[in-house]
């Protein structure tokens, strides 16, 4: 168990690196963006480059972002049921949700995106616009997003059943969101 705690503890690193990227991606889309409006009303000039730009880093911040949602236990769930559990109830829910539900939808959506990947790449497919960009960066996205978020699925498996053994710690409370 020790083994699988450790590499579930490096899901979490990469994760977390990536996450990193993605928040990143948030200012350099923030900039990019001011940048190109700024730039389109003071000399009115643009490209759809940089617009699409913005496209693909919104992307990588959804996509790469999403694990580390998942690894911070901040994603959405059902309160009405989720708030009232007590004790390890909420674990085994959490167990059963990341076993019957995140990880046969993305493991799909991983195996399903590849081939998509592959074709644009193969064929360097480009944007429909002028001064569009190649779509595979993109596209890329997408299986590693999945990807990703299978992984850290897998790690947060990992420690719900190590927490169960009394062989790792982790914050179970939940806070129910403010509405």
């Amino acid at each position: 168990m020790a083994a699988l705690l450790k590499f579930a503890l490096a899901i979490d690193w990469t994760s977390d690196r990536l996450g990193r990227f993605a928040s990143l991606a948030v200012l350099l889309t923030a900039l990019i963006s001011a940048g190109n409006a700024f730039v389109r009303y003071l000399f009115d000039i643009s490209s759809n480059g940089w617009l699409e730009i913005q496209w693909y880093l919104f992307a990588g911040i959804v996509m790469l972002g999403a694990p580390v949602v998942l690894r911070l236990n901040e994603h959405v769930r059902v309160d009405l049921i989720y708030g009232k559990l007590r004790g390890n109830r909420p674990v085994y829910v959490d167990l059963f949700g990341l076993v019957f539900f995140l990880l046969p939808v993305t493991v799909l959506l991983t195996y399903l995106s590849w081939p998509l990947l592959v074709k644009m790449f193969v064929m360097n497919e480009m944007s429909n616009n002028a001064g569009g960009l190649v779509r595979w960066p993109a596209m890329l996205m997408l299986p590693l997003g999945f990807a990703m978020m299978t992984l850290q699925g897998v790690s947060e498996i990992i420690k719900r059943v190590c927490y169960l053994k009394g062989i790792y710690q982790m914050d179970t409370h939940y806070e129910k969101p403010v509405q």
